[in-house]
């Protein structure tokens, strides 16, 4: 098997064949690290970023980003100008210099200003930018997924190996929180003894979206830039903004749009790197709509050493699991621990309470009142704080794509088989299962296709 899918139209083939104008587009997007204005500056006084997607999740990290102390949002980057005026607004509640407004993110990187590039694009784009970004000499905060498959995550490992002067950090923030952190250490430390199992899951309540129709694209979008990477789909009324999550040509279903934080706590937490099989049962039960992933979800993770992991996802209903909408536990010889964004417990196999962290402890970032923008407030401090050399960061690249191949992995599944088994010293897919090897990978538009 190789990094990349049959499928693959090679770029070296793209240019040969492609119109002068088609192929340079293509030489413009996937241009050798010489062709951009290269950023070293490993410790600078004020950190300089580029917020890519400002629609929703962008437009918050753009403000948190602004209001740091040597910290400033220097662009605002999306292809939407009216997802990037939120960006603006958001960053200038914050910050008194008005950032830069740029359709095509790529401009930004030849500012040798810009130091660090903010990845909160749809999942399609989060591996290219970062991509792009680390060849351009730029730190990157990339939201999770750190890719839309999982030879997109090989490839950002990879490209951060031969960049290691550059912090690449995703958004699985609660790497940052002191509660779940002090949690991890306490099960490595045998607080429960031998642990080996853990249990996580997530519900929400989402509304249909309906059958899409055709329509014209709107004069404030450059669909063209915003599918990127992407094969081409005519643009149709439910896609954009966020219902892009469920369509396999740009997102990852709610298995790496929200599995993610809390297997990627269970594996911390469990010790485990790779697995050897992941299987996985799922439906669209609720509504007959254009979803193409799945509402309802449950993924099974298998590591050597007898440790398992087990997710279960509710995309359409609100029926909290122990009190929580999501959480993880984690069984041991001797009793559970249950994590929290903000707290844990330790608790006996009676279901007695032996410990309890709360928020209120000294020196946590988190509060009970809004754990999730603290943590990530905490989460990009550490970001800043790594590229300035003073704090080691909290979520390496590498530890974060052997959690999102996880849910890559349950995803995998559900569309082939029900089952995959791997190598659990690489993580990759053993011969003989032509039909999840092909999904490792993906096509691309061609003149579009990643490097490092």
């Amino acid at each position: 098997m190789t990094d990349h899918p049959p499928a693959l139209i090679r770029r070296r083939a793209f240019l040969r064949n492609a119109t002068a104008a088609s192929a340079a587009a293509a030489m413009a997007m996937y241009a050798p690290a010489s062709a951009f204005a290269k950023t070293r500056a490993r410790k600078p006084e004020t950190i300089r970023c580029a917020v890519l997607g400002t629609n929703s999740r962008g437009g918050y990290l753009a403000s948190q980003f602004a209001s740091i102390a040597g910290s400033e949002v220097a662009y605002i980057c999306d292809p939407d100008d009216l997802a990037a005026a939120k960006g603006v607004r958001s960053t200038l509640e914050h910050q008194a210099v008005e950032p830069k407004v740029v359709r095509d993110f790529r401009r930004a990187l030849d500012d040798a200003s810009v130091h660090a590039v903010v990845v909160a694009t749809p999942d399609h784009w989060h591996a290219p930018a970062a991509l792009l970004a680390l060849a351009a000499g730029k730190h990157v905060y990339l939201e999770k997924p750190c890719g839309h498959n999982s030879a997109e995550g090989e490839m950002l490992v990879r490209a951060q190996s031969e960049h290691p002067d550059l912090v690449v950090q995703m958004g699985n923030q609660r790497r940052s929180s002191l509660a779940v952190r002090e949690a991890v250490a306490a099960l490595h430390e045998g607080v429960i003894g031998r642990a080996y199992h853990a249990k996580t899951w997530y519900c929400r309540k989402r509304g249909p979206i309906g059958a899409g129709k055709p329509a014209p694209v709107p004069a404030h979008l450059d669909y063209e830039l915003w599918q990127g990477p992407a094969p081409r789909v005519p643009f149709r009324d439910n896609i954009i903004h966020y219902n892009w999550h469920w369509f396999w040509n740009w997102g990852t279903g709610e298995t790496c749009n929200n599995a993610t934080h809390e297997v990627d706590v269970a594996r911390w937490a469990l010790g485990c790197g790779f697995p050897s099989r992941v299987t996985s049962a799922a439906a669209r039960h609720r509504y007959n709509d254009d979803w193409e992933a799945w509402d309802i979800q449950q993924v099974g993770m298998e590591f050597p050493d007898r440790k398992t992991i087990f997710w279960e996802g509710h995309s359409v209903d609100q029926v909290n699991q122990f009190g929580r909408g999501r959480g993880t536990i984690v069984f041991g010889d001797a009793g559970s621990v249950h994590i929290m964004e903000n707290s844990f417990e330790v608790r006996d196999h009676d279901d007695s309470v032996v410990k309890r962290y709360g928020a209120e402890r000294i020196g946590d970032t988190t509060d009970t009142r809004s754990p999730t923008s603290n943590l990530t407030r905490a989460h990009i401090e550490n970001f800043l704080n790594a590229i300035r050399g003073t704090e080691a960061h909290t979520s390496p690249i590498d530890e974060g794509h052997k959690s999102v191949l996880l849910c890559h992995m349950g995803n995998v599944a559900q569309r082939t088989s029900g089952a995959v088994k791997l190598d659990p010293a690489t993580g990759r897919i053993l011969p003989g299962q032509d039909a999840a090897e092909n999904l490792w990978g993906r096509a691309y538009e061609p003149g579009w296709e990643p490097t490092v």
